[in-house]
This record gives C-alpha cells, sequence and structure tokens, in this order.
C-alpha cells in the first residue's frame, strides 16, 4: 500500500486522502482505487514479475496502436506495483444486465455489444503487428501443449468430482485428437484468451478492454467462443448470430475471412471453451470454495447441451461422456430454465399447513391469528376476506395493514433473490383460525402485490374456500 501511494505522490505531487480497494475477484492481483485532490487512478498490486512485465509491455503495445485500454502512468522498480488510468466502475457485464436477465436485449445493449465485437477484430489483428510474444505470460503461443493442459484441467477439477464413471486413457487419447484439430489454425493474431463481458469497461459510451496479461499468439475463434459463450451472458441464438456478423463484417475489413469454414472452425473451439470454464469453475468453486463460480455451472452446462446437439450423429467417446456428464441428476435438476412461480395460500390452522408439492419443504408460514377476527361477529361470519365488508372491517382496524407492511418487506426481498438465482419456486401461507378471514384477505393481497410488482405467476390457493386462480406475469 505505502509503495501506491508513493508512486501516487511522485506521479500528482500529493499523496491521495483516500484508498479503496476492489472486492477480490477471479485474479490474483489486488487493486485499489487512489482518490487525490487532483485526480482518481486506478492503483496495481501484482503478485507476479513476469505477469506484470506481460500486462506493462502489452497495455503499452496496444496504447500505441490505438486500441482501447487503460493507460500506464509509473511503475515500480521491482515491476510489482503500477499506477494507471481509471475507467469507473460500469463494466460491459452490468451494462447488458437487464438482457441478460431476460434474454431480451433493448437495442442500447445490442449497439454497445456490436461496439465491442468491432473493436475486438481490431484487438487481434492490429494488436499483434510487431508484437513481441516472447513476453507473454505463462505461454507466448496456443499450442498443443497448452490444449492439453486445459483439457485435463476440465477433467481433474470438474469432470472427476462428479463422479462420473469414465476411462481415462480413452478420454487422453480422444483429448490428443482434439487438441491436435485445435492448433492446426496456425495464425498470426493476438488471442486474448479470456474475453468476457466482465473484462470489458464502459467509459464515454465506448469499451475498454482489461484484463488481457494472459494473452498470447493464436486463433481468434478462441476470443469469439469466450465472448459470446459466456456462461451468464445469456445470448439467444439469433443475437450470437448477429454478433458474428458484426464481426466477421469488421474482420473482412482486416484480413481474409472465409465465412463458412470460420463458422466450422469456430463451432470446435466453443466445445474446448467452455470445457476450459467448467475446469476454473470446478477448480475456483468445488476446491477454493467461492460461490460465485459454482452459480455460473448451470448457464455454461446449459451452452455444453446446445453444442452437443448440434451433432447427435458424433459418436466420440468424448461426445460420449460429455453426454453423460450433462445427464448426471446433479446438472439434469438444473438443466431447464423455467421462470420463478409463487404459490400463495390461505388456510385455517385447524385442518394442518397446507404440503409444499415443489418438493423443497415449504417457505414463509405467516401467522394470522393476532389480528382482530371479523368471525367473530355474525354479520361477517358468511362473508370471506374477499368480501368487501370484511375488507373494510380489516383496514379500518388497521391491524392487518400494520402486518402486511412487515410481510412484504420479508416477501419482496425473497422474490427478488429467488429471481436473481434463478430459483423456481416459493410458497407463502397465511394461516388463521378458519381460513376465511385474514388469511384469505392476506394472501389476496400478497398475491396480487407479488404479480404485479415483480411480474411473476402467481397461484393463489384459498384452501378452505375452495377456490384457485392463476395470476399471470
Amino acid at each position: 500500500m505505502s509503495v501506491l501511494k508513493q508512486l501516487y505522490k511522485q506521479l500528482t505531487g500529493s499523496e491521495p486522502h483516500e484508498i479503496v480497494e476492489f472486492a477480490a475477484s477471479g485474479s490474483n492481483r489486488f487493486y485499489f482505487r487512489l482518490i487525490g485532490d487532483k485526480s482518481t487512478l486506478i492503483g496495481v498490486q501484482g503478485t507476479s514479475v513476469d505477469e506484470n512485465k506481460a500486462f506493462l509491455y502489452m497495455s503499452s503495445h496496444f496504447a500505441g496502436h490505438g486500441l482501447p485500454v487503460p493507460r500506464v502512468f509509473i511503475q515500480s522498480e521491482d515491476g510489482m506495483y503500477y499506477i494507471q488510468e481509471d475507467l469507473g466502475d460500469k463494466l460491459l457485464f452490468d451494462y447488458i444486465a437487464e438482457g441478460r436477465k431476460t434474454g431480451v436485449f433493448c437495442e442500447q445493449e445490442k449497439m454497445m455489444l456490436r461496439k465491442t465485437m468491432r473493436k475486438l477484430a481490431h484487438f487481434q489483428i492490429e494488436g499483434a503487428k510487431d508484437f513481441d510474444f516472447s513476453v507473454c505470460y505463462p505461454q507466448p503461443e496456443f499450442n498443443e501443449r497448452t490444449v492439453l493442459w486445459d483439457l485435463n484441467y476440465f477433467k481433474y477439477c470438474f469432470l472427476k468430482p462428479t463422479g462420473l464413471d469414465f476411462q481415462e486413457d480413452r478420454l487422453e487419447d480422444e483429448f490428443s485428437r482434439f487438441a491436435l484439430e485445435l492448433t492446426k489454425y496456425d495464425t498470426n493474431t493476438f488471442m486474448y484468451r479470456d474475453f468476457q463481458s466482465r473484462n470489458v469497461m464502459i467509459k464515454d459510451g465506448e469499451p475498454f478492454f482489461i484484463d488481457f496479461q494472459g494473452g498470447r499468439r493464436g486463433p481468434v475463434y478462441y476470443d469469439v467462443a469466450s465472448f459470446l459463450w459466456q456462461a451468464k451472458a445469456n445470448f439467444t441464438p439469433e443475437l450470437r448470430r448477429e454478433l458474428i456478423d458484426v464481426y466477421l463484417e469488421e474482420l473482412t475489413t482486416l484480413t481474409e475471412v472465409d465465412r463458412d469454414e470460420f463458422m466450422k472452425v469456430l463451432n470446435k473451439f466453443v466445445l474446448f471453451r467452455t470445457m476450459q470454464v467448467l475446469g476454473a469453475y470446478g477448480f475456483r468453486g468445488y476446491f477454493e470454495k467461492k460461490p460465485h463460480f459454482l452459480q455460473s455451472i448451470p448457464f455454461a452446462m446449459e451452452n455444453l447441451r446446445s453444442i452437443l446437439e448440434q451433432e447427435p450423429d458424433n459418436k466420440s467417446y468424448l461426445f460420449d461422456v460429455l453426454r453423460r456428464m450433462t445427464e448426471l441428476k446433479q446438472f439434469k435438476e438444473v438443466a431447464i430454465k423455467k421462470p420463478l412461480v409463487v404459490k400463495v395460500y390461505s388456510f385455517s390452522y385447524k385442518k394442518g399447513i397446507p404440503n409444499d408439492d415443489s418438493g423443497n419443504g415449504g417457505g414463509y408460514v405467516f401467522d394470522c391469528r393476532a389480528v382482530n377476527n371479523p368471525g367473530k361477529y355474525e354479520r361477517y361470519k358468511s362473508l370471506t376476506g374477499l368480501d368487501k365488508p370484511v375488507i373494510d372491517f380489516l383496514e379500518e382496524e388497521g391491524e392487518i395493514t400494520s402486518f402486511l407492511k412487515s410481510v412484504f418487506n420479508l416477501v419482496d426481498a425473497s422474490v427478488e433473490r429467488y429471481k436473481d438465482r434463478g430459483f423456481t419456486n416459493l410458497m407463502i401461507s397465511f394461516g388463521c383460525t378458519g381460513g376465511q378471514h385474514r388469511s384469505v384477505y392476506s394472501a389476496q393481497k400478497v398475491a396480487e402485490r407479488i404479480n404485479k410488482l415483480f411480474g411473476v405467476e402467481v397461484r393463489l390457493v384459498h384452501r378452505e374456500q375452495n377456490i384457485e386462480k392463476t395470476l399471470l406475469p
């Protein structure tokens, strides 16, 4: 930290008055926002001199070719610390958040994605001009050895922990053939290697590329596969085709391209990249216990299923293993992406709490019996919580309003998190003495609120009144 302060002072003439450390990510480096009177900059502390050396060289080289990267202003003598331009806080991953959640991308999101794909083509072609690949870390090029490393990374960190039975020698033979196939596409281009929306930042309406220090000499297909098949990107096949068209249109202005051949080769790299990221998710999630990576596994598995479906006649042992892996119970249960359905019940405690038929064991159960009971009065005994006289009684008393305010705070937060995490079932039950007045009123209000506020399907059941109703999104 003191080294970064000294570098900042050396650069600006004064020390920063505030230093904010960024949350840890998949990187081993540490990032800090250095805030001073004159400027705000990003300080970086690396853990590998060679990795830092690679980044500093690449940053200078790319900036010299007019490519969108953060400028590095100063570095320590030992190469372990440096200060670079602050590009802000907006990642492309966050910029397209609504599209990722819904699968429907607005024109503004699509426009930024198109810009990103166009700039990728320039990064790969123009960035490779006069580039000294010998500085790349940990390897200068994409070759058979690095492919086998990634394939075995998948085997040891993801496939084996699943418990799937497979013949290792046969799989290794398949890996060797696959590696030879992928490395025959020799090109003098820069391969970013980890090109994904979390490594693209948006500043002044333009994409900037970060975390490219793992890049090397390699084929362009890898980066296209990495970006468009990123696990949580949720790009539709139609949007992927559109972005590939945009990319190829730009690429043809820089080099000669055979579109049909490009697509054939791209499909191979999509499979390879999907296996590679599953290996990374397995290592980061299963072994390093980082939940963020485990949450990405279902999305990557869905990508893998789509890839396998495109080659139904492929009888290779590799495809056999991958197909059997996707059918394992732990992956099959989350394979189908279903929207959240909320079930809301009213019931009588005398007849027991409703059963949860989803198999999840139930959800919220709220006891309405502390609220003043309309059923004590003769004029309300033939009515329910859906009738206006009962509604007026409950709301004028005021107890139900205060009760539901607390319920809303709990339930709203859960519905939001259930949607974000891809859960498919939430159960909410309201009980009172007879399941006729207070519980019916409460269940009705909560069901209508959830449906309107969150746009999800709500199945409303007033059990003791034999009333069932579905509120569609």
